[in-house]
């Protein structure tokens, strides 16, 4: 429908040089945003609310005075589609928009900036009119180091603002696909935590936590050397999903029901939580299910770190299941090939128990993994004192002992035959190669 304004309407604008004309393309068909597209754009596809958007504009009033350009500045201007830091004409009028298209925005000021304008340069209920030329979008990045690991497109945006926390029961509609096959179509009900068991990638559980009720959205997650969003170097025989592999998901969450929050319960109902969820912690990493136990573990650090004023009794509980939550997560991080993370439970066990066994073992273990050799000999070497009984740290002292043997003879072998391969073997006369032993 294309329309144009009432006399009255322009009357009311004053004089204007700009014809007043267009595509309807408000929700409601009231006029309030006109639209002529001045060069088509390319494709088929458009951009989805929480899409970032790159664009060039030119912002005019009615009577052809600019009041903002991007072109003056040179530089493409971003902003997030449907999430309104922009006026409200913008993230209708871009939504309907193709990459390369360029067009005209003749916004009414229930559009704009209503009845208060922006001064100096707008004036009160001013009609506006502006170029836009769109460059690209691309979907909104969930990661929190935004590493770019899981892009979401919301294709119907949920309603209110509550989204799933940790622990919270979803219902949700899930399809998987992988070079555009189908490899999964389910409906769900489950824990945030507990989607590894539902053979969900842990990029769908960080999406699922980021919608809002009846929220519908694509994902796509990735895997690199750096991230695991997918199904990670191992793949998903189930579903025939090979290593690295890159897999698009369209959710929809039906409903969900939050976790309690650490500050909803009191003292009483958080340490008698804390037990159930460190039984079920432990129920986990005995299945091998390491992420889901970590999860567990890291809700009684939250529930009873920062608790105070408490009976003796209840103190020395929380100490209890706080000191076990940091030990068993350092175990979980060892597993799951997170060394800084198990050293920084370690550390945390060690301010409470300076001279716990597990924690000194286990930091150890992380330091080893760190290659922070000398550190991670020095607990050995300090568990070996307190617990003369503890085999295994006997085992680690006497391992670093023959791997520091060795760094003496590896040198000399790497220099021998970097100078056999060079054909200058004057200097054996002096040197003899060394023998290299492969049990010491």
């Amino acid at each position: 429908i294309c329309l144009k304004m009432t006399a009255e309407e322009q009357s009311n604008e004053g004089q204007h040089t700009i014809p007043l004309e267009g595509e309807d393309i408000t929700p409601k068909k009231d006029g309030g945003v006109l639209k002529v597209i001045k060069r088509e754009g390319t494709g088929t596809e458009f951009p989805m609310t929480g899409d970032k958007v790159f664009v060039h504009y030119v912002g005019t009033l009615l009577d052809g005075t600019h009041f903002d350009s991007s072109r003056d500045r040179g530089e493409k201007f971003s902003f997030e589609l449907g999430k309104g830091q922009v006026i409200k004409a913008w993230d209708i009028g871009v939504a309907t928009m193709k990459v390369g298209e360029l067009c005209q925005l003749v916004c009414k000021p229930e559009y704009a900036y209503g009845s208060a304008g922006s001064p100096p340069k707008i004036p009160p209920n001013a009609t506006l009119v502006f170029e836009v030329e769109l460059f690209d979008f691309r979907g909104e990045d969930l990661t929190e180091d935004e590493d770019g690991g899981i892009i979401r497109r919301i294709i119907t945006k949920g309603e209110g603002y509550s989204k799933p926390n940790e622990g919270a029961s979803v219902e949700v509609t899930v399809q998987g696909t992988h070079d555009e096959r189908i490899f999964d179509e389910r409906e769900l009900k489950f824990e945030i935590g507990d989607g590894e068991s539902f053979n969900l990638p842990a990029g769908v559980e960080k999406a699922i936590m980021a919608m809002e009720q009846g929220e519908e959205t694509l994902i796509v997650c990735f895997t690199y050397s750096y991230f695991r969003y997918g199904y990670g170097n191992a793949g998903n025989a189930k579903f025939n999903i090979p290593a690295g592999a890159t897999l698009q998901y369209k959710i929809k969450l039906t409903a969900f029901e939050k976790a309690k929050e650490s500050w909803e319960m009191n003292t009483p109902e958080k340490l008698e939580q804390s037990s159930i969820i460190k039984e079920k912690g432990t129920q986990y990493f005995k299945d091998g299910k390491y992420k889901q136990a970590s999860v567990q573990y890291k809700k009684i650090v939250s529930w009873l770190e920062h608790e105070s004023g408490l009976s003796e009794e209840d103190e020395k509980k929380a100490k209890t299941l706080r000191l076990a939550a940091h030990l068993n997560l350092a175990m979980c991080y060892l597993k799951l090939h997170e060394p800084n993370q198990a050293l920084e439970n370690c550390d945390k066990a060690l301010e409470m128990d300076s001279s716990n066994e597990k924690a000194l073992f286990r930091r150890g273990e992380a330091l080893f993994a760190m290659n922070e050799f000398d550190k991670a000999r020095d607990d050995f070497q300090r568990v070996v004192q307190l617990y003369p009984a503890n085999k295994a740290a006997k085992s680690q002292v006497q391992h670093h002992q023959r791997r520091s043997k060795l760094f003496i003879y590896f040198p000399l072998q790497f220099f021998y035959n970097e100078l056999k391969m060079r054909e200058d073997l004057s200097w054996k006369q002096f040197y003899p190669p060394p023998t290299i032993k492969t049990k010491i």
